[in-house]
C-alpha cells in the first residue's frame, strides 16, 4: 500500500476513534475513566467492598476514601455508588467541574436513584447553573416522586433563584408537614411570605 493512502486510512482510522470518543461518556470523562470498549473486566464485588470501606472513610480521611473510590472505579468503570461519592469528595473540595461530572455519570448508571441527581443539582447550584441544577432537581422528584430531600432542594433553588411558581408553593407544604422541624419553619415562613 503506498504510504499517502496509508496515511489517510490512519487519519480516517483516528477522526472515527475521536468522533467515537466524544458520543461516549467514557473517553471525554474525568481523568481516571479510560476504558476502552473492548475492555470487558469487570470486578463488580470488589468496586462494591472498595466503595463500602470509602464511605466510612469519607469524612474522617478524604484522601484514603478518594483513593479507594478510584479503585473502586478500576474495578468497575460502571459502578454507580463509586461515582457518586467520588463527586460528594470533589463538590466538598469546591471542585465543582469534577464533582458534576461524576454525578452525571452515577446519575446515568443509578437510573431509578434521586440521589446522584440531587447531588448533580447541587453542584450546578453552587456554580451558579440554577436552570440546570432546577432540572437535576426535577429529575429527581421524577424518578422518586416521594423524596423528601429532593422536593427541599427544589423548593431552596426555586426561591433562591427567583423561580418560584405554584409548584413551589406545593412543595412548600409538602415539607412544612413531612419536613424536619428546621425544614418546616423554613417552609412556613416562606408560606407566609408569599402570603399563602
Amino acid at each position: 500500500m503506498e504510504n499517502s493512502a496509508l496515511k489517510r486510512i490512519q487519519a480516517i482510522l483516528i477522526f472515527a476513534f475521536a468522533i467515537g470518543c466524544m458520543s461516549t461518556a467514557g473517553c471525554s470523562a474525568s481523568r481516571h475513566h479510560a476504558a476502552t470498549p473492548s475492555e470487558s473486566y469487570r470486578n463488580q464485588q470488589l468496586a462494591a467492598e472498595l466503595t463500602h470501606a470509602a464511605t466510612k472513610l469519607m469524612s474522617e480521611d478524604p484522601v484514603k476514601a478518594e483513593a479507594l473510590l478510584r479503585d473502586a472505579i478500576d474495578a468497575d468503570l460502571y459502578h454507580g455508588p463509586a461515582h457518586n461519592n467520588l463527586g460528594v469528595i470533589y463538590l466538598n473540595r469546591g471542585e465543582l467541574y469534577l464533582a458534576a461530572e461524576e454525578f452525571d455519570w452515577a446519575r446515568r448508571l443509578m437510573p431509578g436513584h434521586p440521589d446522584p441527581r440531587i447531588n448533580l443539582g447541587l453542584a450546578l447550584e453552587r456554580g451558579g447553573k440554577y436552570g440546570e441544577a432546577l432540572d437535576a432537581y426535577a429529575s429527581a422528584i421524577e424518578v422518586y416522586p416521594e423524596h423528601l430531600p429532593a422536593a427541599q432542594a427544589l423548593a431552596r433553588c426555586q426561591i433562591r433563584s427567583g423561580v418560584r411558581d405554584e409548584y413551589t408553593d406545593e412543595l412548600l407544604n409538602v415539607i412544612a408537614y413531612r419536613g424536619t422541624h428546621e425544614w418546616q419553619s423554613w417552609a412556613r415562613n416562606q408560606l407566609a411570605l408569599s402570603g399563602k
